[in-house]
């Protein structure tokens, strides 16, 4: 059998992180292959799997380190299949390695998740490999669900103990709240659009276009909607729902990345994220971003780096498309300037 995912630990220190993508994986009944193969000790070896993993048929590869993490940046550059980077915590709290693999050049690259986060990782990699198969995406969806009634549940399981005199205990009941009631619209959006981008303000409008541009270019469809979840919830929902064609979602947002966020919330397709950067150069976009909680993964880029998300995003769309590998490996190759 040939996995649909391989997991690369830089070390085999790493794998409690591991566990949680594998995990994920088991539920999602989706075959992967655990290799331990450091960047920098057995970079000859890192190349091999890649390479001879991408010709065998590995769809999505998940790299997994710590410390100055640049091995889903070297999988990265020996593939044209999407890579997902789980940074480690280490000595500096994780941010060396979140920084090694989330700040990768064009066009090489990673989706990074959150520190430790392995079953964000084992999550994304479902959906990416879901547009291809319904049968994953209803496993994700089941799996979705779980997560929203382990919040739920946790009404009368875990705040049974608050026994203040002024807490009203039986006000709005989970029974009584009707919480699939959505009122959609459709917008009407062309059935052949591949990739939906949302931008949380004006500010971020021109990197939007460069992920745009890029877009175009790798010949995929998409279309930028500037629309803030924060301060217009409903025509966010409204919108999100109105684009069921839509294979994949980028959201570009600074500040507090709410955009990515209400994403996730709203959708079980993939999310690219870009976070922006402000007048200050505050990283407050990137880590609002990339810091999603279990089951709601967000794959970030580097800051301001619209193209590696159009380019992430023509990587996934290319697993059901030949024409656009053949473009991917030429921009890879630098016969053509993208």
């Amino acid at each position: 059998m040939i996995p649909k995912v391989m997991i690369i630990l830089g070390s085999a220190s790493d794998k409690a992180v591991a566990e949680k993508t594998t995990d994920i994986l088991e539920k999602l009944e989706i075959p992967y292959s655990l290799k331990v193969a450091s960047a920098h000790r057995t970079h000859e070896l890192v190349k091999q799997l890649v390479i001879k993993g991408t010709e065998a048929g590995v769809e999505v590869f998940i790299g997994i380190a710590g410390l100055s993490a640049h091995l889903p940046g070297v999988i990265s550059s020996y593939t044209f299949r999407p890579v997902i980077g789980v940074p480690v915590e280490g000595k500096l709290d994780g941010l060396d390695a979140l920084y090694s693999i989330v700040q990768m050049p064009y066009p090489t690259p990673v989706a990074s998740v959150g520190i430790d986060r392995g079953e964000n990782a084992g999550i994304l990699a479902g959906q990416i490999l879901s547009i291809n198969d319904s049968e994953i995406k209803e496993r994700i969806n089941i799996l979705r669900k779980e997560y929203s009634n382990k919040v739920i549940s946790s009404n009368e399981k875990d705040l049974d103990e608050f026994n203040g005199e002024n807490h009203v205990k039986d006000f709005l009941q989970m029974e009584e709240l009707d919480l699939d009631d959505s009122e959609y619209i459709d917008d009407s959006i062309e059935e052949d659009l591949e990739v939906g981008i949302i931008v949380g303000n004006h500010q971020d409008l021109a990197i939007a276009k460069k992920v745009e541009i890029v877009l175009e270019r790798l010949k995929m469809t998409s279309n930028i909607r500037i629309l803030c979840p924060i301060r217009f919830p409903k025509a966010f929902e409204q919108y999100v729902d109105s684009m069921p064609e839509v294979k994949l979602f980028i959201g570009v947002s600074s500040q507090s990345t709410q955009v990515t966020g209400a994403l996730t919330s709203l959708t079980s397709k993939p999310v690219i994220g870009v976070p922006c950067s402000t007048a200050l150069n505050i990283n407050d976009s990137l880590f609002s971003m990339v810091s999603m909680p279990p089951g709601m993964p967000v794959g970030t880029v580097g800051i301001d780096n619209g193209k590696n998300a159009a380019f992430l995003a023509a990587e996934i769309l290319a697993l059901s498309n030949p024409e656009k590998i053949n473009i991917l490996k030429k921009v890879k190759s630098k016969k053509i300037n993208v």
